[in-house]
């Protein structure tokens, strides 16, 4: 999509509710391709470097949504996505008629299925559109995007879609398909990310040279894409977070969830939740997650880089 100019009419208006580091990325790249960005978040200094960037701001997200063409919510989970909909500020009320909300908080299907139901009856448009990528990507425009909805909400989203991912997966016409497609990505995030914290742990407890365990699993059959991402973090002794422990908490407990009520065994994803579980009690869980490595060293006295720095309640 190229940049709208002074003669392709009025930009569309784009609204953000939540300008974490995924959110102020995919608000700036909207506004590179021409969009009229509005901004909110809880946090009063995001919303102040989105303006510094150029962008709008709003007081609250019903007002950041009133002339909203789209409007994506770039929230934690469901509840908070109910919320930002529903709730006292919500935005429901102050949508215009035939506007797109984009969801892209990870939830359970069945949640998404029924904000959509609910946005829909006031003649609003619901597009279920988690996101994968991390911060860099979208910062850059190259988000991945799995997304289920009517063929008026994606019509209606497309120009936000465009600025915001390098790949837009159409999934289906109904809400919760782009959930479940998310959660399954989910379930191999945080197993990949718990295998890879155990391995380089492992490694380093039999005293080898982490920077060539690096450099020979990422050119070995054993390589992840996960791997490969973490565990530069782990050899920089740095675990100030770019996704929290905190995140699989929720998400493989959703999965639990969701294995649970379609008596499906994942006994995988259930091992790697009580990972997470047990470095949040051990008060890392709004750290990077990488910091699986820093529970696994705990339990074996395994010396990692930066561990001399390990804060004495771990």
């Amino acid at each position: 999509m190229m940049p709208l100019s002074e003669n392709s009419g009025p930009a569309v208006i784009a609204a953000v509710i939540g300008l974490g580091s995924m959110g102020m990325g995919m608000a700036l790249s909207m506004k590179r391709k021409g969009l009229d960005v509005v901004g909110y978040d809880i946090t009063p200094g995001a919303v102040d470097r989105f303006v510094a960037e150029g962008g709008r701001g709003a007081a609250s997200p019903a007002d950041a949504a009133a002339d909203a063409d789209i409007v994506v919510s770039v929230v934690v989970n469901g509840a908070q996505t109910e919320s930002v909909l529903f709730g006292p500020q919500g935005i429901a009320a102050t949508m215009k008629a035939d506007a797109v909300f984009i969801s892209s908080a990870t939830m359970d299907p069945a949640v998404a299925r029924n904000l959509a139901e609910r946005a829909e009856a006031l003649g609003l448009h619901y597009l279920d559109a988690p996101i994968s990528g991390g911060a860099a990507k979208a910062a850059r425009g190259e988000l991945t995007i799995m997304a289920s909805g009517s063929r008026k909400a994606f019509e209606t989203a497309r120009p936000a879609l465009d600025a915001m991912a390098g790949k837009v997966y159409e999934l289906g016409n109904a809400a919760g398909t782009g959930a479940a497609f998310k959660m399954i990505n989910q379930l191999l995030a945080g197993v990949h990310i718990a295998a890879a914290c155990e391995a380089i742990t492992f490694a380093a407890k039999q005293g080898l040279d982490l920077d060539k365990v690096y450099e020979v699993i990422t050119a070995s059959a054993g390589n992840s894409w996960m791997f490969e991402n973490r565990v530069p973090h782990i050899l920089a002794g740095d675990y100030a977070p770019l996704s929290s422990i905190e995140i699989f908490v929720k998400d493989l407990g959703i999965v639990q969830d969701m294995a649970r009520s379609e008596r499906y065994p994942t006994p995988l994803a259930a091992a790697a939740l009580q990972m997470y579980l047990a470095a949040a009690g051990a008060g890392m869980g709004r750290d990077d997650d990488s910091s699986l490595a820093r529970l696994y060293a705990k339990l074996s006295g395994a010396e990692l880089p930066g561990s001399a720095k390990e804060p004495q309640s771990l």
